[in-house]
This record gives C-alpha cells, sequence and structure tokens, in this order.
C-alpha cells in the first residue's frame, strides 16, 4: 500500500519551489506587469500566493526538528564558571594563611551518547518521513493554489469576453434604433417602432453595466490569489492588459490511466504514506526506549586551593567516565505508548484509504465534466454560427418588407445567448481539464513547459 520512496521529481519540485524563502513583505512584491498572461499569473502566484507561503514556512520548520533529533546524537559541550569576592570579616582567622577574599572555580563538560537502544536513529527515520511529508504537503498546496489561480483567470477572461459580448448587442440595437429613426422620417414605420427599439436598447445596458461589474470583481479575486498588496493609492484603479483567450483546444484524457496516475501521483495520497511510515518508525522508537541510554563524559576542571585565590596556585585536571540511565520499571507508561503509537498508525491507514477513495470520486467526477464540458462547446460552436445566419436572414427579410422588427428582435436575443453559451462552454472546458489535472496530481501545465 505504502510507497518506500518519494519520487526524485516530486523532492526536485519542491526544493525549487519552497527553498530559500526570501521574500514576505507586500512592500518587497514585484509590481503586477502591465499586460499579464496566464504563465506570468502561474509563476507570480508561485512567488506570492499566501497560502504557498505558510507552506514553505512548514518545510523550514521540519528541518529545524530534524535538526533538534540530530543534535541527540552530537557531542554535547557545557562549561560552568563562577566567581565570588566577599570581604574579609567574612573569613575565619587562620593563624598560618591570609584570609581569602575571592573564590573561584570552572568547569568543562562533553557528553557523548554511544548507545540507547536505536532510538536515535528510529527518531531521525521517522522525522524524515515527516519532512518528506511535508514537501508533499507543499506540492498539494501548490497544485491547488495555482489551480485557483488559472480559475481566476479564466474568470477575468470571461468576464472580460462577456463585456466585449454586451457591447455588440448594444451596437446591434444602437445600429437598429437609428435604422428605425430612418424609416420613421421616411413614413414606412410608426412612432410604436421607434419607441420599441429605445426601449430594446435602454434595457440592454443594465446587462452592460453588470458585466464590467463582474470584470472588476473577477479582477480582485485573482490579485487576492496572486498575494498581490497594493497599498498605492496612486494605482488602485490601474488594470493591466489581460492577454489570452477562452479556448477550446481538443484534448484526450482517458479513465483509466486518469485513475492509476492519481492513485500514483496525487501527493496527498503520498503524503499520508509517509506519515504512516514515519508513525511505524514511531512505534519501533517506543519498542527501543526499554534499553538503557550509555554516555561517555570528559571534562576538565580547575578551581582555586585552600590557600590562596591565585590563578597560578589553582587545582585543575580532567575527568572521564561512563554514565548510564535505565528506566527498569515504569508502570507500563512505555506499554501504553506503544499502544497509542499503533493506533495512530491504523489512523494513519484509514485516513489513506478514504483519501484514496475520494481521489477516485474526484478524477470521476472531474472526468464526468470535461466530457460534459467536451459535448458543450461542441454544440455552442454550431449555435453560435447559427445565430448569426439567422440575424443576417432577418435583417435581409426586414430590409425586403417580408420581415418585422420583432423578428430582428428575437434573432438578437438569440445572437446574444448564443455568444454568451459560447463563452462559457469555453470556460467550462477550460476549467474542467485543470480541474481533471489537478485530481490526477499532475503540476499545472505552465510549470511542465
Amino acid at each position: 500500500m505504502r510507497l518506500t520512496q518519494l519520487p526524485l521529481s516530486t523532492l526536485m519540485l519542491c526544493l525549487a519551489l519552497a527553498l530559500p524563502v526570501n521574500r514576505i513583505f507586500a512592500d518587497s512584491q514585484t509590481p503586477i506587469p502591465e499586460r499579464l498572461d496566464l504563465s506570468t499569473a502561474i509563476h507570480y502566484a508561485l512567488e506570492n500566493n499566501f497560502t504557498i507561503l505558510q507552506a514553505q514556512q512548514r518545510i523550514r520548520e521540519q528541518e529545524g526538528l530534524i535538526i533538534t533529533v540530530k543534535a541527540n546524537a552530537l557531542p554535547e559541550a557545557t562549561l560552568n564558571a563562577g566567581y565570588t569576592e566577599r570581604d574579609a570579616g567574612l573569613s575565619e582567622p587562620n593563624g598560618f594563611f591570609e584570609p581569602v577574599t575571592a573564590n573561584w572555580n570552572m568547569n568543562v563538560q562533553i557528553r557523548q551518547a554511544v548507545f540507547s537502544g536505536g532510538k536515535l536513529s528510529k527518531a531521525l527515520d521517522s522525522q524524515k518521513y515527516v519532512e518528506e511529508a511535508a514537501y508533499l504537503d507543499l506540492q498539494a498546496v501548490i497544485n491547488q493554489a495555482l489551480l485557483e489561480t488559472r480559475t481566476r483567470f479564466y474568470d477575468v477572461l470571461l468576464a472580460r469576453d462577456q463585456i466585449e459580448v454586451e457591447k455588440q448587442n448594444v451596437a446591434l440595437l444602437e445600429e437598429q434604433l437609428q435604422d428605425a429613426k430612418n424609416r420613421y422620417e421616411a413614413g414606412s414605420v410608426s412612432n410604436f417602432t421607434v419607441l420599441r427599439a429605445e426601449v430594446e436598447l435602454a434595457n440592454a445596458q443594465p446587462a452592460l453595466i453588470r458585466s464590467k461589474s463582474r470584470f472588476r470583481n473577477a479582477i480582485d479575486s485573482l490579485r487576492q490569489n496572486l498575494g498581490y498588496v497594493n497599498d498605492n493609492p496612486q494605482n488602485l484603479q490601474t488594470i493591466p492588459e489581460f492577454v489570452g483567450d477562452l479556448r477550446s483546444d481538443p484534448i484526450d484524457f482517458d479513465l483509466l490511466a486518469a485513475l492509476e496516475n492519481g492513485k500514483t501521483s496525487r501527493p496527498e495520497l503520498l503524503r499520508l504514506e509517509k506519515i504512516a511510515l514515519s508513525r511505524e518508525k514511531l512505534i519501533k522508537l517506543e519498542r527501543a526506549s526499554n534499553h538503557p541510554n550509555v554516555e561517555v563524559v570528559a571534562g576538565y576542571q580547575a578551581s582555586r586551593t585552600f590557600e590562596s585565590s591565585s590563578l597560578s596556585d589553582s587545582l585543575h585536571g580532567w575527568t572521564l567516565g561512563l554514565q548510564t540511565n535505565w528506566n527498569i520499571f515504569d508502570g507500563r507508561a512505555r506499554h501504553g505508548r506503544i499502544l497509542q503509537a499503533a493506533a495512530r498508525l491504523e489512523q494513519a491507514d484509514l485516513d489513506f484509504n478514504s483519501r484514496r477513495l475520494a481521489v477516485d470520486v474526484e478524477i470521476r467526477q472531474a472526468y464526468s465534466n470535461f466530457e460534459e464540458a467536451e459535448q458543450l462547446v461542441s454544440a455552442a460552436a454550431k449555435v453560435s454560427d447559427q445565430a448569426e445566419e439567422a440575424l443576417r436572414l432577418a435583417g435581409a427579410r426586414y430590409d425586403a418588407g417580408d420581415g418585422t422588427q420583432l423578428d430582428i428582435l428575437q434573432t438578437r436575443v438569440a445572437l446574444t445567448q448564443a455568444r454568451t453559451n459560447q463563452l462559457e462552454a469555453n470556460y467550462s472546458y477550460s476549467v474542467a481539464i485543470a480541474k481533471l489535472r489537478q485530481a490526477m496530481g499532475q503540476a499545472d501545465a505552465v510549470l511542465q513547459k
């Protein structure tokens, strides 16, 4: 069930992205460029997204813990020294020596663990698995954060293109109003036709206003995901030029391959495997605690003599010995810790199985959404072409006197809806691809180039 080796590509990706962490505060941020494409947005989020930065700090925390564990296997050196000066009246009279008014001593000691029943190596192995799990958690955080960046960038493109659709709609209605006025002046239509065209044009304005508001809100959502803090009052209203289009380039996915790829590449699953391996080591660590601890202790001492406080008259020399500590009976506390560690290992196994099922379901749902989006793209493209042709024919019939203003209005509404549906279909297709790749455990497509 568990992988015993972290993939090299995963470690290299995480190392490249996580360390070193040099930028935390907003005043050192790189400004958003005037032209912002998807690749630039992805790389900007990689360096500035606050969720990613927090995950990077968890890596540094684990590195600190490993250093702490390693320190137990290295020699420990301590220095104790003291100096005291006192009044001569506090010294007892002595007929042979002058009163000693200064007292000093120094002791340097080095301790080195030579045997602990394997506790140090097992603790280090456990911590290494925890560190690898932290790297995998970082990769999962990066995948999720960049998926959100990509999705929100698509939100901006969708809102931007919807503005253009509404502008085209308004332009058509303005042309229709002008045509109605020309016909009214020529006496071929009544004032009712002009009034109706004016009403339709007025009714189209709120949709354009709302689309512009959605565009501004989408930009702010993207800015939040990028981690860009804009405190400069001079550019609060500055909006970059967003480069890119919502496209529906054909791409193939195989469900079986996607499911297998998710089982072997999804960082959340690999992380749980590392946690389980760490907890296995902790069980062995608790069992090893029944062995004695043996340390070599060496030192050097110096202190004043009874007769004099002069450094030249000091007592000094070295010491060397062994010290052992063996907890022979602890009231079965060690057995209780072993039971706890075994229960935590079983919980890790259950977490893995639960998460593996969740990943399986997530991939299936993402694949289903991809198939739906693929079909919507195909249908929307055909309807959009048909709606444009229908509007052309309706205008020709109206000019020939065979059609009515209502025919043009209905076909215009249908064209606007068809264009909107095509945009939304392309958006859904792009998002579905990104979510399916993320569910399979793949890094963002920009990072794979």
